[in-house]
């Protein structure tokens, strides 16, 4: 026993640390960055902690073929399920990014971890039990059977899009909060978390991320409360926070949407509402948990206990971005944080030094959780949907493996090259689900209760979706407006066009898949084959 564990966990994990050492002596030796070295040394242990988890995951379960890194062999109880559905959606891009638009948007704009918990529910519902009764091995199975393996591919292309995104935004939340408690560079903080999370999540799949995502989300949830009695003392308490929120947001101080909060973005917030409560659903990185539970219960019972755990999370981001927006910064002799910085801000100047420590092992711990388990999710589909059905038919389990692993590496340093290019963490995290809400829910939701749908109408729908969407512009991605939309002011579409592209989409599948019943008869759903 003491074998196994110095020669396939201790090993891997000394050789982090030796790295991360020498990362240390680096930035000690040959730049001028004033690094903390006490945090640093405290993330030195907690990622060495992690890793060793999950290298140990991958060896004590004996991850050998497709099964066993997509879905952990189908044997996750609920208790470890909860948690790292949790732990996946409470990312770093979840926590920072309700504290950012928090303190500089007001709590109406706040829409994000209420529609994401609202997901969960939903697809808990109506989609995780037939779902898992199927026993697919990804989201896109469904699309496949139903629609053929090539508008599958098609597809993919907004599946892997959010993914990607949601991964840069998430490491983006790591690197600003890295600069501002121990002194580094943005650049490097990414960099650092990234190669780790890649590396435990090639080497053990979903059972390594499973595994820590248990860990990550105690330590999150710890320390992100353990800020607040602290932070909240050092402006006055929470009455007076609370009120002097309520004086600078007015209206806009509620989560309630009304007209004299929102004016003319009255009907852009219900688009983005129904955008984040049903764009959160076809996500591969929420299905892999479901269909890797143990049976249709526990599939639908961890989507409702994670949808729970998602609300509770946010709590301590809301009012630590209500903090971050009353504090007087310049009366402490600090310029105002950058809005995606906010939490580690509020965490660093906020707080005792112990206790800002912990809180970055929190963040830490968020962005971890969500960055293995997206890139595992990406990963999976373009192993299984992509390369082995339209490359290499008769590719086995075991090789398939092989290619899902260098999938996660190829799709890891994408992501990371993206988030070293991106300013708000809430913009990056929020146009995931625009993509796939518009593009993905539609053709999932007429395979999967749809009888009639075929690859006609999920081309249709498709093509009217794309145009719908992207004819109303995205300034975050500097796509210009090429629709004339109604409600447009300073450049912005506040007309409900996401929406409108979706319901379109839907409905196009719906009838062009029943105008073309002769010439492609609609597929049923069938268990599938390995």
């Amino acid at each position: 026993m003491s074998n196994y564990l110095t020669q396939k966990n201790l090993l891997p994990t000394a050789i982090l640390l030796l790295f991360l050492s020498a990362t240390g002596l680096y930035l000690y030796f040959f730049t001028s960055l004033a690094v903390v070295w006490s945090g640093f040394i405290a993330m030195m242990v907690f990622y060495g902690v992690i890793f060793f988890v999950g290298s140990y995951a991958a060896n004590h379960r004996k991850v050998t073929d497709a099964t066993d890194v997509m879905l952990a062999g189908r044997s996750i109880p609920l208790f470890i399920a909860v948690f790292t559905m949790s732990a996946t959606w409470v990312g770093g891009g979840y926590i920072n990014g309700t504290a950012e638009y928090t303190a500089t948007a007001g709590l109406v704009w706040v829409q994000a971890p209420w529609g994401y918990a609202m997901s969960l529910i939903i697809g808990g519902l109506f989609f995780a039990r037939k779902m898992r009764r199927y026993e697919f091995k990804t989201m896109l199975d469904p699309l496949t059977q139903r629609f053929g393996k090539r508008m599958a591919a098609v597809l993919f292309l907004p599946a892997l899009s959010g993914e990607i995104f949601w991964t840069a935004a998430i490491l983006t939340a790591l690197g600003t909060t890295f600069a501002t408690v121990l002194g580094l560079d943005t650049a490097p903080a990414i960099v650092i978390s990234a190669i780790i999370a890649i590396a435990y999540t090639a080497i053990g799949g979903l059972w390594s991320v499973a595994f820590t995502d248990v860990i990550q989300l105690f330590l999150l949830l710890l320390g992100l409360f353990l800020v607040l009695p602290f932070a909240l003392d050092t402006v006055g308490g929470w009455e007076f926070a609370w009120s002097a929120y309520q004086e600078k947001y007015g209206a806009a101080a509620s989560f309630l949407p009304t007209h004299e909060a929102l004016g003319s973005y009255y009907w852009n917030w219900w688009d983005v509402a129904l955008l984040l409560m049903f764009g959160g659903i076809p996500w591969q990185v929420y299905f892999q948990r479901v269909l890797a539970s143990k049976d249709e219960k526990t599939a639908v019972r961890l989507s409702l206990f994670a949808g729970l755990i998602c609300l509770i999370a946010a709590v301590p981001a809301v009012i630590i971005g209500i903090i971050g927006a009353v504090a007087d910064w310049e009366g402490m002799n600090l310029v105002a944080p950058e809005p995606a910085a906010v939490l580690p801000y509020v965490a660093q100047y906020l707080t005792e030094p112990w206790v800002a420590t912990i809180a970055l092992g929190a963040i830490a711990a968020a962005v971890m959780s969500s960055v293995d388990s997206s890139i595992l999710s990406a990963s999976s589909m373009a192993g299984w949907n992509i390369y082995k059905p339209l490359i290499n038919p008769n590719l086995s389990s075991e090789n398939l493996a092989k290619v899902i692993k260098s999938c996660i590496w190829i799709i890891g340093i994408a992501a990371t090259l993206l988030a070293l290019n991106i300013n708000s963490i809430y913009e990056l995290w929020f146009l995931c689900s625009d993509f796939v809400y518009c593009l993905l829910f539609p053709p999932l939701v007429c395979a999967l209760f749809d009888p009639k749908a075929n690859v006609y109408g999920a081309m249709a729908g498709f093509g009217v979706a794309f145009v719908l969407r992207f004819g109303g512009g995205d300034p975050t991605l500097g796509i210009p407006i090429l629709i004339d939309y109604p409600m447009i002011e300073d450049g912005v579409v506040l007309f409900p066009f996401r929406t409108l592209a979706m319901t379109a989409g839907l409905l196009s599948i719906i009838i062009v898949s029943r105008l073309t019943q002769t010439w492609a008869p609609a597929k049923e759903l069938q268990m599938p084959m390995d």
